[in-house]
């Protein structure tokens, strides 16, 4: 396990009360549930700076909800209307990517929550862990994308970061005072989503509102997506690798349609530890929030009925092979994840637009990663430059296609 996911230090939240937080991405679906739990316990949290995408009417309603010292906006052509709303209220306000970086670096707040979409996330975390502070991950392209950069960052740094995604919480608590070399397997499950049954030819039919039909989880609309085509699992996988310094091939994917069990660890004497609990993200935020503290909640608990049931299945990749790209991407390295990550961002978006087939994402993804050249030990510039070029390139097929 590393030292950045075990290890506790004292932050600043001891001289203020309340742990000050910063939600990158409030509008969204785990900003949302965050601030849910900050309103569950007011005398434990105060989100003091809120960030947003294009969502600038929620921000705003938000922003006067909560009062932050700090309200941001990424797309810069609705910041006048963010500031004119807020300005007599005294919040601060900013507007762009640069803003959103710099924001990182605030004395205003002790945790941020990294409840931001894909690649966008990977610039503000890296700021954040340069300024020491705390960070509850949600945006698990961060890792995926630049793994061995952010664990680097990190282990200069007196950043603590926790994992919010449910089946990364799962596996922290199942570690909570197990020793490294008594880990054989770290098991993370899968729904399966909505299409775990279905044949190839049933695939090939599936719309946009059936993929977005998740069986036990409410989520935003990449991420259902994500879940649909099994390549969120992947993602899993390599956020798994460096958050716990476990290497890919001792991390597997199970298929659990009941989504209770949100993942396991296997241990070399053969026992196995799980956590379970309701599908319901507001576990796993509370968890890191609390800073591994059981905070207590009047929301209905994981009922004996709900566990009597209970099954695992072996994942099919020939069905899913957007599974197989987490492995890949692990024993390849270099930009390879990077590469899958940017390909599929825009594979996923076009879909959502019904540019594309549900059965077209993975074909996008590997014609991507064919085009693009290699690259061993990647820079943070050569990242930012390869999910460019990546970028370019899928939406250069889906163009030419369409």
């Amino acid at each position: 396990m590393n030292r950045h996911t075990t290890d506790l230090h004292h932050n600043n939240a001891e001289q203020h009360g309340r742990k000050r937080i910063a939600v990158l991405g409030s509008t969204g679906s785990i900003g949302t549930q965050t601030l849910d739990v900050a309103e569950e316990y007011p005398d434990r949290f105060e989100p003091t700076v809120l960030i947003a995408g294009s969502k600038v009417d929620t921000l705003i309603l938000q922003s006067l909800k909560w009062r932050p010292k700090l309200a941001v906006i990424a797309n810069e052509s609705l910041y006048w209307k963010l500031k004119d709303a807020l300005e007599p209220y005294g919040i601060q306000t900013a507007a762009g990517q640069s803003a959103i970086n710099d924001a990182m670096e605030s004395d205003c707040f002790d945790t941020v929550v990294t409840a931001t979409v894909g690649y966008s996330g990977l610039a503000p975390t890296l700021r954040a862990i340069s300024a020491d502070k705390d960070i509850a991950l949600a945006n698990k392209e961060t890792l995926v994308v630049a793994g061995e950069l952010v664990t680097e960052a990190l282990s200069r740094s007196k950043s603590r970061m926790l994992p919010v995604d449910s089946e990364h919480s799962a596996i922290y608590q199942c570690l909570s005072g197990e020793a490294p070399e008594s880990v054989r397997r770290l098991l993370i499950t899968a729904s399966g989503g909505p299409f775990r049954c279905f044949g190839e030819e049933e695939l090939k039919r599936v719309t946009v509102k059936d993929a977005l039909r998740h069986p036990n989880w409410a989520m935003g609309a990449k991420i259902t997506i994500d879940s649909a085509t099994m390549v969120n699992k992947a993602f899993e996988i390599i956020e798994a690798r460096w958050l716990f310094g476990v290497p890919g091939e001792k991390i597997r994917a199970v298929v659990h349609p009941q989504s209770i069990v949100h993942s396991m660890v296997e241990f070399v004497d053969g026992s196995v530890k799980a956590q379970l609990g309701v599908p319901d993200m507001r576990l796993p935020i509370r968890y890191a929030l609390g800073e591994t503290s059981r905070l207590a909640t009047a929301d209905s608990p994981l009922t004996i009925e709900r566990m009597s049931h209970l099954t695992f299945e072996e994942p099919d990749i020939s069905r899913f092979p957007g599974l197989g790209l987490g492995h890949y991407a692990l024993e390849r390295k270099g930009n390879t994840a990077c590469v899958i990550n940017a390909a599929n961002e825009v594979a996923v978006a076009a879909f959502l637009r019904e540019q594309i087939c549900f059965t077209d994402i993975y074909p996008l993804i590997m014609d991507t990663l064919d085009a693009i050249p290699y690259i061993a030990n990647p820079s943070l510039d050569d990242y930012v430059a390869c999910n460019a070029s990546a970028r370019r390139h899928a939406e250069q097929i889906i163009n030419r296609n369409s």
